[in-house]
């Protein structure tokens, strides 16, 4: 039996379910081969187990594309919202799952990379021409979940995908990948923002007084200037 990674969290309220949240990490695969192993027949049970809302934190490095395939058409078929936030990285396979959210948000330190989908082969060159072939017919599934969401071109999909294109939150949102970054509830107070530099107001401050004191009082005047400064920045 393989130690389970992901947990999920029911937030109940008088008796009712009102928020489901599933923690994902680890590697997709379609059986439990290691410790962090995603097996979709295990996320399809605890699934579809529940009802009411559901709330992905996903960090993935990827994995077997077909699981992935099963985990977002497992998301797709769930009948209530599913939010997707990305918390640490989307890659590969991963990214497809996140495509299946209602609603994708990032964090904004996350990442979110798209590349095309590899194998292995053995045998002669009609097993190789085979393999191509799988491998054409998997990217084109793949980019139909990336073109359902994002609304980008087929051609632009394909051709970031043979770039391996890596996404900070902010561009996974211009995209499409994402529609949000998420927030810091604690801290939304707006404030003004300002740079200086500590030379540039001592040169100004010498600047004011070099008429006014001797030479022998200015390195003093300045740094009590300087102080009265900085207490008004602060």
């Amino acid at each position: 039996m393989a130690k389970r990674f992901w947990n999920w969290k029911n937030h109940t309220e008088e008796n009712e379910t009102v928020q489901r949240v599933l923690e994902l990490n680890g590697t997709i695969a379609e059986e439990s081969w290691f410790d962090d192993d995603v097996t979709p027949q295990m996320f399809k049970n605890e699934l579809f187990t529940g009802s009411g809302p559901v709330t992905i934190w996903l960090n993935s490095p990827g994995g077997d594309c077909v699981a992935a395939s099963q985990i977002y058409s497992m998301l797709m078929d769930y009948p209530y919202d599913v939010t997707v936030k990305i918390d640490g990285i989307a890659a590969s396979a991963a990214s497809v799952i996140a495509m299946a959210g209602t609603t994708v948000c990032m964090a904004p330190t996350a990442l979110m990379m798209i590349h095309n989908p590899a194998t292995t082969a053995f045998g002669d060159h009609r097993d190789m021409s085979k393999a191509i072939e799988m491998l054409d017919e998997v990217k084109e599934s793949i980019i139909n979940a990336y073109e359902l969401r994002t609304g980008l071109s087929h051609t632009q999909l394909s051709h970031m995908m043979d770039e391996t294109t890596w996404m900070n939150a902010k561009k996974a949102v211009e995209l499409g990948f994402a529609d949000d970054i998420l927030k810091d509830d604690k801290n939304t107070a707006e404030t003004e923002g300002y740079s200086f530099s500590e030379d540039a107001v001592e040169r100004a401050l010498i600047n004011k007084i070099k008429n006014k004191q001797s030479i022998g009082k200015t390195g003093r005047k300045v740094d009590e200037l300087k102080m009265q400064l900085y207490k008004k920045l602060l």
